[in-house]
């Protein structure tokens, strides 16, 4: 089914305006193929913006709120999330996004940070038992991934305690 190129609302293989935001939508050829006719002179703008349709056009938001949390490559695609015209006004899938990307950066933190800094001592040697607390930490941060893996999954609208809060402000400052 085919979404709304600038709300992201189902509309119709023939709508030629979307019913929610009025916005006109990308032509198709007669034989309902899907491909984008060439516009008259002096739209070369407009073609392009057809022929290049959004790279989440497809995606469900509950998909797209779930890949937003894969460990380690999550970050990917929140910020293809972010950047997507479909997901500008989607709340909920935008607050996964940050959660997500600040639950990255909060792995980087604790595995170019934390980590080495607990390996060093006063000598330069560092001690296996210095290694277990950015280990348990690491851990944690991947049992909040795959706890909002689950969460997404089941549609519920989870909350991280610190993170969870970063996102929401996030989300509260980029409304358009």
């Amino acid at each position: 089914m085919p979404y709304c190129c600038q709300c992201g609302t189902s509309v119709g293989p023939v709508d030629r305006f979307c019913g929610k935001c009025g916005a006109r939508q990308p032509a198709t050829d007669p034989l309902g193929s899907g491909f984008a006719r060439a516009p008259g002179p002096g739209a070369q703008s407009a073609y392009a913006a057809q022929a290049c349709p959004d790279l989440m056009s497809g995606v469900s938001h509950r998909t797209a709120s779930l890949l937003c949390y894969i460990p380690l490559v999550g970050w990917i695609a929140a910020i293809i999330v972010l950047a997507s015209d479909r997901y500008r006004r989607d709340t909920g899938v935008r607050f996964h996004a940050f959660q997500g990307l600040y639950l990255f950066v909060a792995w980087l933190i604790v595995d170019w940070v934390i980590s080495p800094a607990l390996r060093m001592t006063e000598y330069g040697v560092g001690f296996p038992f210095f290694r277990a607390p950015a280990h348990l930490l690491q851990l944690a941060i991947l049992i909040a991934w795959i706890v909002m893996l689950i969460k997404v999954s089941q549609d519920q609208h989870y909350r991280l305690p610190i993170i969870g809060e970063l996102a929401e402000r996030s989300v509260s400052e980029q409304r358009v």
